[in-house]
């Protein structure tokens, strides 16, 4: 892609398994990576992973639902790297339960880490891209938040509103030379999707009726996303934003 050489990326949930392939992805492109996680371990497991490209991964700890500790991370990655050029709200978290069999506890759970986490990182960025004259921000959305998903109704109302933040605020930040764009992945081979099918009889049959459902025929996998991501963050995107594109092997059309 055109553009990425060098640029700064901050990509939340780096130590997941789409977090992964995104952050790996974009290392290959030759940006330097800032890789965000509260999985400690996963971070380290990550560098080692990653260990040829040390000179441009940068990995850190950081709770995305701690508004401090958000803004003072982020200032600091920014007095680091002297700018923040790519932003990819990619951490997600859920567990497979019918909206009845759920309680607010459960709710607050999934709201801050799905909904108030990109918010946070999100308002604690975009004074560094708008000083700076422009940004990227992809924001990792779902396609629960487009149609709906059986077992996530709290998380598919995060997801949507992620996608209706990110057409906002893109009109809000256009004039800045902002660009904001959503991607919903669909059912994807994740340690999230694959939790669904040990949350007993229900999530196996939600997890299997997902696959069967596939026009492709296979549930996506990890390295399915990154292309995408990195196109609406380079160049070659330049004319492009408040859109929400979907990578589901055709589970949802639209058009």
């Amino acid at each position: 892609m055109r553009g990425l050489v060098d640029k700064v990326v901050v990509i939340t949930g780096a130590a997941g398994g789409i977090g992964r392939a995104l952050t790996l992805r974009f290392c290959e492109e030759g940006a330097r990576v800032v890789g965000l996680d509260l999985d400690a371990d996963g971070l380290e497991d990550l560098e080692r992973q990653l260990g040829e490209y040390s000179g441009r991964l940068f990995l850190q700890p950081l709770d995305i639902t701690d508004y401090g500790k958000v803004k003072s991370t982020i200032d600091d990655i920014h007095r680091k790297h002297g700018r923040i050029d790519i932003l990819v709200n990619n951490a997600g978290w859920d567990v497979a339960e019918q909206f009845v069999d759920t309680t607010p506890g459960f709710w607050d759970k999934v709201i801050a880490i799905n909904l108030k986490g990109p918010l946070n990182l999100q308002h604690a960025v975009l004074p560094f891209m708008i000083e700076a004259g422009g940004g990227r921000i992809i924001n990792i959305a779902s396609d629960a938040g487009r149609v709906g998903s059986s077992g996530e109704s709290v998380y598919s109302a995060c997801k949507g509103g992620i996608i209706a933040f990110s057409k906002t605020l893109a009109r809000e930040t256009a004039r800045r030379n902002v660009r904001v764009n959503a991607v919903c992945p669909g059912p994807t081979d994740t340690a999230l999707l694959r939790s669904f099918a040990g949350e007993g009889d229900y999530g196996r049959k939600i997890y299997d009726g997902l696959k069967r459902a596939i026009p492709l025929k296979r549930l996506g996998q990890p390295e399915d996303i990154p292309g995408i991501v990195a196109f609406l963050a380079s160049d070659d995107a330049d004319f492009i934003t408040g859109q929400v594109i979907s990578v589901s092997g055709g589970l949802t059309m639209h058009g």
